[in-house]
């Protein structure tokens, strides 16, 4: 196939560019690296070494730009396309929903357009568990049918890019549009660890994902006070009173987008939640770093952010059922381990 991979300078865009290449594939990263990094595009190149290298093709553009995309798109002679590019903090976007709306539901709007121009079969759009928001009474693990209302600006502008495509994909089939688009959407929260080939890792700036923010305090390359941790809330009705979210390793949040895209047919509108199907708290995770690092993070105690749900975890059995997929890193000590390993080699992260 010849893959579109928006976002692939990114922590799981470039885990999913790279798994495409290995898997014989071309792939065309668009990235505008306002929060990805030139250095994992690098890694990917220097991984693949010269043959793979020309099966990868690196476009710096912002996806709300339509005709550089049509065009990109049509040389590339793109067939599919995953989509990761978005803007992802959470309390940023209570912050600044804005920015929000316009980059992750304006931008989406422009990368359909180009898709649709262009003839494109398969889109995989990077979803989240956000959109569901609270969860009911006794509905957890949360199942793919249950009422989405997102509590918080990035939940709601993930939702409102699920709707544009299934409105789309009817939208194909009324006009009887051949073939007809087809596109997943895929569910899924807290992503952790780093490829376990040691290739890549993660490296944002700023860095607010819990894993690779406590291992830093330990490493001391984070710019805390102290080096020391903050935890958001210790008062949320969870048995130690910290959040409680489903944590899933990169490398099987790829393999889920990769056998997706391969079951994919004309016309298909699937949705998919990925986890491994059970929560784990902060104090938990806490606990699995200080097992596999032999320290202790120093934390402070901080207020709750706002938008912030306080049990949040998928049932990932509908994926399991219909395509096989299970994840296979299902200690939480390993997702750790491989994150721990690349940032005690990568200190500095890609240096950029």
């Amino acid at each position: 196939m010849n893959v579109l991979v928006t976002g692939g300078a990114g922590y799981i865009g470039s885990h999913a560019a790279l798994a495409l290449l290995r898997a014989g594939h071309r792939v065309l990263i668009v990235d505008d690296l306002s929060r990805g990094r030139m250095g994992a595009v690098q890694a990917i190149r220097a991984a693949l070494g010269p043959s793979g290298a020309e099966r990868l093709t690196f476009l710096r553009a912002d996806i709300a730009d339509t005709e550089a995309l049509t065009r990109a798109m049509a040389e590339h002679e793109t067939d599919s396309v995953l989509h990761f590019a978005a803007l992802a903090y959470v309390g940023e976007s209570v912050l600044e929903p804005l920015e929000y709306y316009r980059t992750n539901v304006g931008g989406s709007i422009s990368l359909i357009t180009a898709a649709v121009s262009v003839g494109v079969r398969r889109f995989i759009f990077s979803s989240t568990t956000a959109t569901y928001g609270e969860p009911l009474p006794g509905q957890v693990p949360i199942r793919e049918t249950h009422p989405q209302s997102p509590i918080n600006p990035y939940g709601a502008s993930k939702l409102a890019v699920e709707r544009i495509l299934r409105d789309v994909s009817e939208s194909q089939r009324r006009t009887g549009h051949e073939p007809p688009m087809a596109f997943a959407c895929l569910r899924y929260f807290n992503v952790a660890g780093c490829d376990l080939t040691g290739t890549l890792g993660e490296d944002h700036t700023p860095e607010t994902h819990l894993v690779p923010l406590a291992l830093g305090c330990i490493l001391k390359t984070q710019p805390s006070i102290d080096h020391t941790l903050t935890i958001f809330g210790r008062d949320y009705p969870t048995p130690d009173g910290t959040c409680i979210r489903d944590y899933i390793h990169v490398d099987d949040l790829v393999n889920a987008h990769l056998r997706v895209l391969t079951a994919l047919e004309p016309g298909d509108q699937r949705i998919y939640n990925l986890g491994l199907g059970r929560g784990v708290s902060v104090e938990e995770i806490l606990g699995a770093i200080r097992r596999v690092t032999g320290e202790s993070v120093r934390t402070v105690d901080g207020p709750r952010r706002p938008g912030d749900p306080a049990l949040l975890f998928a049932d990932p059995t509908k994926i399991k059922h219909e395509l096989g997929w299970v994840a296979q890193v299902q200690s939480l000590e390993d997702i750790i381990a491989s994150a721990w390993a690349w940032m005690r080699r990568n200190p500095g992260g890609y240096g950029e």
